[in-house]
């Protein structure tokens, strides 16, 4: 059995209105055993496709390589738009050394809403998959419900949007299309992109998170 730790703090700018919800990177993270491309960062392997997204959005000229400039880079820009990275599970135990979110056993979370607490003027977060056993919003749902906080529903439709009340504001939840290949298949199946597919050929699912991260970020 293999013990998965989370091998980064939350990284949270002082005026950080949004935090992007993740749960735990590679295992590969954990003992530092990085593959080429990887930044030693939040989100940071090269298999994902989170900073690709942003950087296709924001034009960053992100470099994806193990160095000090790439992860400063990707800090830069969390610093310059009040957002934070702040992952939901501090640890687990899988019997594969794998990334899987449902191969994860015995989890540990961290108490988010203290985070939230700390940092009174965030206002959204922004979870990077959706209700599936083991993903953000679910170990989010489990969190809220042991303190009897109720999680409305704002849009029903791909990304799902909820909302709940905590120290007298609300706070905004958007369920946003995981950045891993595993999620290609949904998105596949999504009634928008198969619009999209039709009327552009050459548009693909990674063109259609482009499209939906645009909204938030």
């Amino acid at each position: 059995m293999f013990i998965h730790n989370h091998p980064y703090k939350p990284f949270i700018p002082k005026n950080a209105t949004k935090l992007i919800v993740g749960t735990l990177p590679p295992p590969r993270f954990s003992v530092g055993n990085l593959k080429k491309g990887d930044v030693d960062f939040c989100y940071g392997s090269i298999d994902g496709q989170f900073w690709k997204i942003i950087n296709s959005i924001h034009n960053l000229k992100l470099r994806f390589e193990t160095t000090e400039f790439a992860i400063q880079q990707r800090k830069n820009f969390l610093i310059k738009n009040n957002i934070g990275i702040c992952d939901i599970v501090d640890g687990c135990k899988r019997e594969k050394m794998d990334a899987s979110d449902l191969g994860m056993q015995q989890i540990i979370l961290r108490d988010y809403l203290s985070y939230l607490s700390d940092y009174p003027k965030i206002n959204t977060l922004l979870l990077t998959g959706g209700n599936s056993k083991n993903g953000p919003e679910y170990h989010l749902r489990r969190l809220l419900k042991k303190q009897n906080i109720k999680l409305d529903v704002i849009e029903t439709k791909t990304p799902k949007i909820h909302s709940f009340q905590f120290n007298n504001r609300i706070i905004k939840v958007v369920s946003l299309t995981a950045p891993t290949g595993t999620a290609n298949r949904a998105v596949g199946s999504n009634p928008d992109y198969k619009i999209l597919k039709q009327q552009n050929p050459k548009f693909n699912t990674f063109d259609f998170r482009v499209l939906q991260y645009k909204k938030f970020f």
